[in-house]
C-alpha cells in the first residue's frame, strides 16, 4: 500500500469499527474499588483497616483484635486511655479517648508494620535518659487525675524488650502526695513526698512497684505492694496486663493471659481485713520508656477490673464492608461478573505475605474473604434488598440493575495470626447504553397532520424509538397529538418502527420534533439516548399541498 492511500485505509478502519461498535452494542465497562481509585466508595466498614505497607496501593485487611469487645455495652465507659501507636509519626501519637495529653519524646520513633503486634505502628524507644520523656499527662477527667480516689483499675500493654537491661523503666506513674504522722511511716509530718508506680526490668523480669500507692479507708496509713514476673526473652513480643479489684483489695499481674502473681492491699495482706484503695496526689503524670530499649504496643487504662485482651493479631470475628449504591448508568445495565483480588498476611513468624491474584480468595489456614451483592433499579429500595452470594471471577446471567451494592466478609484465619486482604473490586458490566439517534429525519406537513419518519439506526441493542414534539425549539411539551385515536402527550414511545402519523395538530401552527433511539430497558419506562436533529412542520389545510407535499427538516 502506498502511503497516499494509507491515512485513507485508517480512516476507513475507524469508520468500521466505529460504526460495529454501535451496531453491536459493545459497552462493556468496569467500575474500580479500591487499587488507584482508593477506598472511597465504601459505605460501611466495620472490623477493616487500609493497611498500606502490603501492596503498591492499600490493601483493606481485619483490624487488629479490638479490645473494647471484652465488656459488650459498657467497654466504651471502661476504657479511660488508649494509645495504639498507629499513627505515622510519634508527634502525633494521641489518646483516641481524648482524656490524657501526650508529649511524645523526640527520641521516640515509630516503628511500622510489621515490627508492630496490634495494628500498622507501636512505639520504638532507644534507650535514652528520662530528660525528655515520654510524657502522658492525665486531664480533669482522667482515672489518674490529680487527687482522684480511684477504685477499680486495669493497665495493659504490649513489651517487645530488646536487650532486657537493668534498670529500663517501662511505665511509671508519680504524684506528689503530704506524708504521713512519723507514728504511721517514717518521715516528718507534712513534707512532700513521691507516691509511684514504677514496672520496670529487673533479672530479666517485669518488676511492679506501688509505693505509698494504697491508702486506708481513713487515709492516716499507706501501703506498697510488689509483684514480679516470670522470665521474658528478648526481641519477643509479651502481653503485659494488671489489675486491681477494689471490692476485695486484690492487685492481679497477668503475663500473656495467664496470672503470674496476686498481691492484696488490705489489713491483713490477704483476702479479707480492710482493703486499702488508690488515692492520687498533686502533679500525676505517666512516663513511657525511660532508659528503655525495645517498643511498647497498645498501651491503655481501664476504669475496671477487666479480662485480659484476645492475645492474637486478629479478633475471630469477621470484618464486613459494604460500597454504596453504585449508578451503572441505565436500569438495564447488565452485570457480567464481579472479580475481586488480593491475598493473605500473617505475623505469627515474622510477616508473611501472599498475593493470590483475582479469584476466590480462600487459604488454608481457613482465611477467606466471602462476597455478596444485590442490585435494582432505585437506589433506596435496594438498602432493603436481601444480599446475594457471589463467586468472585465467576460469569454472571440475567443480573440487571442501574445501581448495585457489593458487600465482603472477612474471616481471619484458624490461629487468629494471619487476616486475608482485598487490593480491589473490578465490577465488570454492559453499560446497556441506548443506541444512537437516527442520522436522518423527515417531517412532511399535512391538514392537521404531520408524516415523520426516519432511517433505522443500526443496533443490535435497539428495541424502540421515542417521538418528542412542541411548539418551541428545544422544548417538547406537545400535549394535543391524537395517534391511532388516541391523545399522545410528548413524548411518544411508537415501538421499533421508522414512520408514524402525529394527528390532531393545529394548521398554521410551527411544530418542532425529535427522536431518540432506546435499547434493552424496563418496558413501562424505556431510557432513550440523544436527540436527533430536530426538524419542524407547520401543518396547513391545502389541497394542493397534500397532492404533492414537500419534504422538510431532514438533516444528517
Amino acid at each position: 500500500m502506498d502511503m497516499k492511500h494509507k491515512p485513507i485505509a485508517i480512516l476507513v478502519l475507524y469508520c468500521f469499527f466505529l460504526l460495529y461498535g454501535r451496531a453491536y452494542g459493545l459497552g462493556e465497562r468496569t467500575l474500580v474499588i479500591g487499587a488507584d481509585s482508593s477506598w472511597d466508595m465504601l459505605e460501611t466498614r466495620q472490623g477493616l483497616s487500609e493497611a498500606p505497607n502490603i501492596r503498591p496501593q492499600p490493601v483493606m485487611l481485619l483490624s487488629s483484635a479490638v479490645y473494647n469487645d471484652r465488656f459488650p455495652g459498657s467497654s466504651g465507659a471502661l476504657l479511660d486511655l488508649a494509645l495504639s501507636f498507629d499513627e505515622a509519626h510519634p508527634l502525633s501519637y494521641t489518646d483516641s479517648m481524648g482524656r490524657y495529653r501526650v508529649d511524645p519524646s523526640f527520641d521516640t520513633a515509630a516503628a511500622p508494620r510489621p515490627l508492630s503486634r496490634i495494628g500498622s505502628g507501636a512505639a520504638l524507644f532507644n534507650g535514652r535518659t528520662q530528660d525528655q520523656s515520654f510524657t502522658i499527662r492525665p486531664g480533669r477527667n482522667a482515672l489518674f487525675a490529680s487527687h482522684n480516689h480511684v477504685r477499680d483499675f486495669t493497665i495493659e500493654f504490649w513489651l517487645f524488650p530488646q536487650n532486657l537491661q537493668n534498670g529500663e523503666i517501662i511505665m511509671s506513674l508519680v504524684s506528689a502526695t503530704v506524708a504521713a504522722a512519723p507514728s504511721l511511716r517514717q518521715g516528718v509530718s507534712g513534707s512532700i513526698e513521691e507516691q509511684s508506680i514504677h514496672c520496670s526490668i529487673e533479672r530479666n523480669r517485669v518488676h511492679w512497684s506501688f509505693d505509698d500507692f494504697f491508702f486506708s479507708p481513713g487515709g492516716e496509713s499507706r501501703m506498697s505492694l510488689t509483684l514480679v514476673g516470670p522470665v521474658l526473652l528478648p526481641r519477643t513480643w509479651s502481653h503485659h496486663l494488671i489489675r486491681f479489684d477494689a471490692d476485695l483489695g486484690l492487685l492481679e499481674y497477668l503475663v500473656d493471659g495467664r496470672v503470674e502473681a496476686i498481691s492484696y492491699a488490705t489489713s491483713t495482706g490477704g483476702e479479707g481485713g480492710e482493703v486499702f484503695s488508690p488515692r492520687i496526689g498533686e502533679d500525676s503524670r505517666i512516663t513511657l520508656g525511660s532508659y528503655f530499649t525495645g517498643m511498647l504496643d497498645e498501651f491503655r487504662i481501664y476504669r475496671g477490673f477487666v479480662e485480659p485482651a484476645s492475645l492474637t493479631s486478629y479478633a475471630p470475628r469477621a470484618g464486613r464492608l459494604e460500597t454504596r449504591p453504585l449508578d451503572l448508568g441505565h436500569s438495564f445495565s447488565r452485570i457480567q461478573r464481579i472479580d475481586a483480588f488480593g491475598g493473605w498476611t500473617s505475623s505469627s513468624q515474622g510477616l508473611q505475605n501472599e498475593y493470590a491474584g483475582s479469584g476466590p480468595l480462600r487459604f488454608s489456614d481457613h482465611a477467606e474473604i466471602v462476597f455478596y451483592y444485590r442490585c435494582g433499579a432505585n437506589p433506596f429500595l435496594l438498602r432493603d434488598a436481601p444480599w446475594i452470594p457471589i463467586q468472585s471471577g465467576r460469569d454472571l446471567t440475567g443480573i440487571r440493575g442501574r445501581y448495585i451494592q457489593v458487600a465482603a466478609e472477612f474471616y481471619p484465619g484458624i490461629d487468629g495470626e494471619s487476616s486475608p486482604y482485598l487490593s480491589e473490586i473490578r465490577i465488570v458490566y454492559h453499560g446497556a447504553e441506548p443506541p444512537p439517534p437516527p442520522t436522518q429525519v423527515f417531517a412532511v406537513p399535512m391538514d392537521g397532520a404531520v408524516e415523520l419518519s426516519w432511517r433505522a439506526v443500526p443496533s443490535r441493542d435497539l428495541q424502540g424509538y421515542v417521538v418528542y414534539y412542541g411548539t418551541t425549539r428545544g422544548e417538547y411539551f406537545g400535549v394535543h397529538a391524537i395517534i391511532e385515536s388516541m391523545v399522545r402527550p410528548s413524548p411518544i414511545d411508537v415501538g421499533n418502527r421508522t414512520s408514524i402519523r402525529i394527528e390532531g395538530l393545529q394548521n398554521g401552527t410551527l411544530y418542532h420534533f425529535t427522536v431518540a433511539a432506546y435499547g434493552e430497558s424496563d418496558p413501562l419506562h424505556p431510557e432513550p439516548g440523544e436527540f436527533s436533529r430536530e426538524v419542524s412542520a407547520r401543518p396547513l389545510r391545502n389541497l394542493a399541498l397534500e397532492a404533492d407535499p414537500p419534504r422538510q427538516g431532514y438533516g444528517p
